[in-house]
């Protein structure tokens, strides 16, 4: 049957989009538009999400992949932004996605010549820890010299002064924003990716839905509903301008570029505080696994939002900070595993300044037609966010009918669900884990187990037991990498996962992670999926014929600079 499962799914959620009025469209299948649309569903609201791509294949993948209290911010006295930011994370973190947030212990190493010397950062973090209301994984810590030293031996000897260690947490941004949207689903809402809204429709002057194109199989669709939001991230101005042309900007893009490259070269043991050289900027380096992931650049934007990527110059900068602080890594072009560049959606500054002084605070903007459009917000703070605006839906909804009521918010106390634990259970997710390794079937050793817990949490069984009736499914899809072929499965069967990039990106990220982007499974990956969805031999060498372009287009423009030599070997490793 050629594509008929994906086909047939598609035109069921298609038919369950034109038939009601809903309360809430919202466009936009970010962390934003997840949050929005799980948090109205719980509150009683019909729900409709329309996603022009995959869900968080804009912003919400190409993170730093960090919920962090934004200690950085002290510096232009954000308080508020980080207070929030700070009981986000210990909600996420104990409540909400303990599965996927994780703490992560960080160094802030103090050179001579530094602009923030240790006392005033120790003096910040004691703020940091305050606004935290005392509650973060531990206390800050301040290393001289010699400590530092003997917990991070690679680091640069030269002009340290000493070092701060506190803790942030990191998390799979894909993963919670995708698992987002499956509560949003399973508290009602109807969600589809791959349909692009290309015109915003009126009546009487107030906004009364889209009509959007399906960009996997064509045709058109008329969507009913009382009240839009516009949670397009990047994208925000382009969907303004479709209700009124005349719109003016409202967001200052900027780019922000991530390398992954092997830890064993940096060797760092912990998330490490960088500045970059050449301006000052602060990033981080942060292990995954045998990997680390160094980031951002911060610089603005004005070009196509679906055409951002990583270039030559981004990978340099991001380089030279990292062999400033580690000078023994000595990191090169060639070093570089993979790289990915996303756009921050910033609200524009009334006054000009530089891009990592904007302010990452979010703005609603109504247009006079009803429209919302959410501009601004950070990963860690989009439950919250999320929360204003569902306020703002139901305040215009009860405007137009007095005797409706709404359910309060809830998402700060129910949790995703990878977290969701039977109330007769006890021990909470902790003790849902314990069970899971004790109960463990043949096959499935604790590597798999902590893996599989720490993506899926409690609907790791699912795919326990893939791996227990067919060992193939827990084979990994390359050996140094955590991810298994159960989970493709999984993901084509149960998360909507419908292109080869899909998977490769964000269910089972393999392309940023590889040094061939992914290209050496691709064929085996889409073997995969192509028993789920049925795909003709044919379809299945245009997906992977399609997903190649796309990582050597990305490749071209990375290594835009590079000289033919490194090209030579570039083109042998692809092969």
């Amino acid at each position: 049957m050629s594509e008929g499962v994906l086909r047939a799914r598609r035109a069921a959620i298609a038919q369950a989009l034109a038939t009601p009025t809903f309360d809430l469209l919202v466009i936009g299948g970010g962390i934003n538009g997840a949050g929005i649309a799980r948090d109205a569903a719980m509150r009683g609201l019909q729900v409709a999400v329309v996603e022009q791509g995959d869900f968080a294949s804009g912003t919400s993948s190409k993170s730093s992949k960090l919920i962090h209290g934004g200690l950085r911010y002290l510096e232009n006295y954000e308080f508020a932004l980080v207070l929030e930011a700070s009981r986000e994370r210990d909600r996420l973190r104990r409540h909400i996605a303990p599965h996927l947030v994780h703490p992560m212990p960080f160094v802030f190493p103090v050179f001579r010549g530094d602009p923030v010397g240790r006392l005033r950062l120790s003096a910040g973090l004691w703020v940091y820890d305050g606004l935290a209301a005392f509650r973060n994984i531990a206390r800050h810590r301040s290393w001289g010299r010699r400590a530092t030293l003997r917990h991070e031996p690679r680091l640069r000897a030269d002009g340290l002064r000493g070092a701060l260690h506190y803790y942030d947490c990191w998390t799979d941004d894909a993963r919670l924003t995708l698992e987002t949207m499956l509560a949003a689903i399973a508290a009602g809402a109807v969600a589809c990716n791959y349909l692009g809204v290309v015109e915003v429709l009126r009546d009487d002057a107030q906004v009364r839905g889209v009509r959007v194109v399906d960009r996997l199989h064509g045709g058109t669709l008329t969507i009913a509903a009382r009240q839009v939001v516009n949670a397009t991230g990047p994208w925000l101005d382009v969907v303004r301008r479709l209700e009124d042309p005349t719109a003016a900007p409202v967001l200052r893009l900027t780019k922000g570029v991530h390398i992954i490259v092997p830890r064993e070269r940096v060797g760092n043991i912990h998330a490490i505080v960088l500045r970059a050289p050449r301006d000052g900027r602060v990033m981080f380096a942060i292990p995954w696994e045998h990997q680390v992931l160094v980031g951002t650049t911060d610089t603005d934007y004005d070009g196509d939002p679906g055409a951002v990527a990583a270039d030559a110059d981004d990978v340099r900068y991001l380089l030279e900070a990292v062999n400033h602080d580690f000078p023994a890594a000595a990191l090169v072009e060639r070093d570089v595993i993979g790289a990915y560049a996303g756009l921050r959606p910033l609200v524009a500054p009334a006054d000009p300044s530089s891009p990592s002084e904007t302010s990452r605070e979010e703005a609603i903007f109504e247009s006079a037609s009803g429209m919302l459009s959410l501009g601004g917000g950070k990963l860690t703070t989009y439950r919250c966010v999320s929360e204003r605006v569902v306020d703002r839906v139901v305040e215009r909804l009860r405007a137009r009918d007095p005797e409706r009521r709404f359910g309060p918010c809830r998402t700060g106390s129910l949790p995703l669900p990878g977290a969701e634990v039977k109330l007769a259970e006890r021990g909470g997710f902790g003790g849902f884990a314990k069970r899971m390794r004790a109960s463990a079937p043949a096959g499935v050793d604790d590597a798999l187990m902590t893996h599989l817990l720490h993506r899926y949490g409690t609907h790791a069984p699912e795919i326990v037991a893939l791996a227990a009736a067919d060992p193939d499914a827990a084979r990994r899809i390359l050996p140094a990498l955590p991810y298994r072929r159960g989970e493709v499965t999984h993901a084509v069967a149960a998360e909507m996962a419908a292109t080869l990039d899909d998977m490769l990106r964000r269910r089972v990220p393999l392309a940023f992670r590889e040094r061939d982007g992914g290209l050496g499974v691709s064929d085996d990956v889409a073997g995969l999926m192509r028993a789920v969805l049925g795909w003709s031999g044919e379809e299945t060498a245009h997906v992977v014929a399609e997903y190649r372009s796309g990582v050597e287009r990305e490749r071209e423009r990375r290594l835009g600079g590079r000289q033919a030599g490194d090209r030579d070997v570039d083109r042998r490793l692809r092969a």
